[in-house]
């Protein structure tokens, strides 16, 4: 999983303390610092408790389980995968849990053979391999897999190449544009832009036979700093590693969309698998990629298509001819999902299910270990606390997943494996990744915003010693007031300058939490700190090792316990709250931000599409061309027409109005102390447990059904980024208006369902 990263900026301290001391004023108004969801009594418990668990994490535990769980390749199928299973597996029982290991055989392709040659007059043989690192004491250790892409077809080609910068839907435009025609061609495209596995799909759409993607130094090498070992930055010959799966449609394994992976299950053919690509796909370095690139002949690339290798970008075709071939082993590997339970004492039929993976493309120092072993921190403490007498209330689940890196498969098994029980039971999904220095990254669902607030202001980060919260906050603002901000970066730094609480992110894809909250409707969270570290060089490679990350990474472990902190508290509080810690007026908030989004999308779109006729019909495009440097007109989009988002409008005016009367009678009856009979109390429980739930729908998104949340969904064409309300957003961005108009009003039935199921809370809450 990668994690944006902003450098911070300078000259804004005025306005950055002027901000923070405004926020600070405001939230003293506006909040009284009174534990979301507990009592005052239980509130002073809760702090005592979360006391004594963070005095039981120790950075050198988590420093000693990294070495030792990255000391040897990791990746799916491989002996210390499941020796770390196994490791895992002694430790929970150790620390008191009920644990054990379940398994699922799953499709895991592995390359049986790979080679990649340029033919002709300047022939070249890719060495597609990563050589030893002086100083990185694992860099040169058998049994890792050679670099590849995992779930792309097999297929042995000879084709010509052409450059498509990073193989997105406008690259393909531009091509068109410059007369370029990849049907029967070798697409090369670098990393960056969008996510990988939408290179292939979209070069196989457009006819193409194979796709090579490279990682250019301008995205992640000596263009961002120095290249490893002297910096943390790819070297020449690094390789990003990845699956390519169709996981826009569903995630797990392809065989068995929507069930579990279990011996009695019923697979698909390979061939009728929908998220296994068609044609071969090979990642490479750009040492590999630099005399393929040089082959190319035809228009110079467009500027923003440019790296930073030193010679002309051309988009081609070359030259000569390359030669590619990927042939597979197709057969089941088992992968291990260590799962360790602590049953609840009041509420055990309630569970806060908490998980990372332990799996890795090469050795996984970074990721996903570092934040695995941050998961087994917070395990060991809450251990430590059962033996000094103290049990939760509800039930917390401990997961380490196995085969994350090919496509979330531990977590996407092992969910619809139980889909039925985690849907009446689970409360919240709370995930980790990757982590490394710098600022608390925290996505999910909204009304989980307020508990991370509270939890990371009583969290001191360790480097500035000030609370993990207004770090967010200051970061947040750099960002959003930088010259070259975007549109939601602006937005976010708004709200945090505003005081009160920082916005969470929306989540999209690219970890484990998917399933549960895309697919089950289960509230959830990923969290990491990330902003300071250069792991994006090594992502996915062989070097991303116990040395570089003790380097570059999180060299003092400060930052695990940071992570274990945060998590740890988010979990304990949600475990022993009187009433679950969840705020549904910031779900309404942020909904009536989404709604803006839409229409000022379908404004904008609307502007750019008459502006674009004008220019077509005045023959500017073909008046501005250069003659000598022939370049079509771009194609004449469709009319925009009259769009109807009154029933979005309609559903979340009213969802405002019920968000408010909730929170009023929630605070009368905080006010009471949660002075209400057992029962009634279960029943707001249970009833508040299942309230994202209420934001699915059974029919699914379109086109693709496993995806079931119509607020928060991976972007069919950017992978891992979120799209939120995507039923309306991704309909406009296609431009299918008719289904944009149609989703508008399925969405508004969704939350409207949602709001019924509000109001039913709002009168368990009245005496």
């Amino acid at each position: 999983m990668t994690r944006w990263k902003i450098r911070p900026l300078l000259g804004l301290a005025g306005v950055l303390a002027t901000c923070i001391a405004a926020a600070a004023t405001d939230q003293a108004h506006r909040d009284d610092g009174a534990m979301l969801g507990f009592t005052p009594a239980n509130a002073t418990a809760q702090q005592s408790l979360e006391q004594r668990f963070d005095a039981q994490l120790d950075p050198a535990d988590q420093r000693s389980w990294l070495k030792q769980m990255s000391s040897e390749p990791n990746q799916v199928g491989s002996p210390h995968d499941k020796a770390n299973a196994e490791f895992m597996l002694a430790k929970f029982q150790e620390w008191g849990w009920d644990a054990h290991i379940e398994t699922f055989s799953v499709l895991y392709p592995t390359p049986k053979k790979i080679g990649l040659e340029l033919l002709g007059p300047h022939p070249y043989t890719a060495t597609l391999r990563e050589p030893a690192i002086p100083g990185d004491d694992t860099s040169d250790l058998p049994g890792a897999l050679p670099p590849y892409n995992v779930y792309g077809g097999d297929g042995d080609v000879t084709a010509e190449l052409v450059y498509a910068n990073y193989g997105m839907p406008d690259d393909y435009k531009e091509l068109a544009r410059r007369g370029i025609d990849v049907r029967g061609k070798i697409v090369i495209t670098r990393y960056g832009g969008g996510w990988r596995g939408l290179k292939p799909k979209l070069a196989q759409e457009h006819g193409a036979v194979g796709c090579l993607i490279y990682s250019d130094p301008h995205d992640d090498g000596y263009a961002q700093g120095d290249t490893y070992p002297q910096g943390g930055w790819r070297p020449a010959q690094g390789v990003q590693r990845g699956s390519v799966a169709d996981m826009q449609l569903y995630p797990g394994d392809p065989l068995t969309p929507g069930i579990g992976s279990t011996p009695g299950a019923k697979r698909l053919a390979i061939k009728d698998a929908k998220t296994i690509l068609k044609i071969p796909v090979l990642p490479i370095s750009y040492a590999d990629a630099t005399p393929l690139l040089q082959s190319l002949t035809g228009p110079v690339a467009p500027s923003s298509w440019r790296g930073s290798l030193p010679f002309t970008y051309h988009v081609g075709p070359s030259t000569a001819k390359a030669h590619l071939t990927v042939l597979s082993d197709w057969g089941q590997k088992p992968i291990y999902d260590v799962i360790a339970t602590l049953k609840g004492s009041t509420a055990p039929d309630q569970w806060i299910v908490r998980g990372n993976h332990h799996d890795g493309w090469v050795f996984g120092a970074w990721d996903p270990l570092a934040g695995n072993v941050a998961l087994m921190a917070e395990a060991k403490a809450i251990g430590g606390l059962v033996k000094q007498g103290w049990r939760p209330q509800r039930t917390l689940v401990y997961a380490s997943w196995d085969g994350e890196e090919p496509g979330l498969l531990g977590s996407t098994e092992w969910a619809e494996t139980h889909a039925a029980e985690l849907q009446k039971k689970a409360v919240l999904y709370l995930n980790s990744d990757t982590n490394g220095r710098g600022f608390l990254d925290a996505g999910g669902s909204h009304s989980l915003q307020h508990l991370v607030n509270q939890v990371a202001e009583g969290v001191t980060d360790p480097e500035t010693h000030t609370s993990v919260r207004e770090r967010m906050r200051a970061h947040m603002l750099v960002n959003g007031y930088g010259k070259d901000a975007k549109p939601e970066a602006k937005a976010n730094a708004k709200l945090a300058a505003e005081g009160g609480d920082v916005p969470i992110q929306a989540l999209g894809s690219g970890s484990d939490y998917s399933a549960f909250l895309e697919h089950l409707g289960i509230a959830s969270l990923d969290l990491g700190f990330s902003g300071e570290d250069d792991d994006g060089g090594i992502y996915h490679s062989r070097y991303d090792s116990f040395d570089h990350y003790v380097r570059f990474g999180d060299p003092t472990f400060e930052y695990g316990v940071a992570l274990s902190k945060v998590a740890g508290h988010i979990v304990l509080r949600t475990a022993d709250a009187n009433v679950l810690p969840l705020r549904f007026g910031d779900f309404s908030s942020t909904l009536d931000r989404y709604v803006d989004e839409l229409h000022k999308l379908v404004d904008d779109t609307r502007k750019a599409t008459e502006q674009q006729h004008q220019l077509l019909d005045m023959h500017a495009y073909t008046l501005d061309a250069d003659p000598t440097r022939p370049l079509a007109p771009p194609a004449r989009d469709s009319d925009v027409p009259a769009i109807d988002l009154a029933p979005l409008d309609q559903a979340a005016k009213q969802l405002k109005q019920s968000a408010q009367a909730f929170q009023a009678a929630y605070a009368k009856r905080a006010s009471t102390g949660f002075d209400m009979p057992a029962a009634q109390q279960q029943q707001l429980n249970q009833q508040m447990g299942s309230m994202e739930q209420a934001l699915t729908d059974p029919a699914g998104l379109p086109g693709r059904e496993w995806f079931k949340h119509f607020i928060y969904a991976p972007g069919m064409l950017t992978g891992y980024g979120v799209k939120t309300v995507p039923g309306v957003r991704e309909a406009l961005e296609a431009r299918r208006w008719d289904e944009a108009n149609h989703y508008a009003v399925v969405t508004a039935k969704v939350l409207d369902r949602y709001r019924t199921q509000l109001d039913q809370l709002t009168a368990l809450l009245k005496p």
